[in-house]
């Protein structure tokens, strides 16, 4: 089976998780700077998971349309899928992931700055598992 890498792109950074050998757990991997040279530092985990699906998180507005955030991730995976064309790409609905990220961290009592720097991880470990638990992955 092969390994599925699921991106929650934001405008500061991306989150990232890979799910297990078997599809049935999503753990979080990565947080890449979205302003740096972040296809180069997805390479390398794309090289690791040898040609990963490769999971995007599409915003969608609460009524469940699109709007031109969807747009911007749609022109975004184009770009992904041209730098991996061995790869799939899919998309998942990704509202209220970070939101559900920030208030378990906020449960836990983590710091604003700690906070920050996890937050993109979990939103993508929460959109992973969620695409996980759809059973969309066999």
């Amino acid at each position: 089976m092969r390994r599925i890498v699921a991106l929650d792109i934001g405008s500061v950074r991306i989150g990232v998780a890979v799910s297990d050998p078997l599809g049935v757990f999503a753990q979080g991997a990565a947080v890449l700077n979205a302003r740096g040279d972040w296809l180069s530092e997805l390479s390398e985990i794309v090289s690791q998971y040898g040609g990963p699906i490769i999971l995007v998180g599409m915003p969608r507005r609460t009524d469940g349309s699109e709007g031109p955030e969807a747009e911007r991730m749609r022109a975004t995976a184009d770009k992904i899928k041209e730098r991996f064309p061995e790869c799939e790409i899919r998309f998942w609905d990704e509202r209220f992931t970070t939101t559900i990220a920030q208030q378990a961290l906020l449960e836990a009592d983590v710091s604003r700055s700690g906070r920050k720097k996890k937050v993109d991880k979990i939103a993508a470990t929460l959109l992973l598992q969620s695409y996980l638990d759809s059973g969309r992955n066999i």
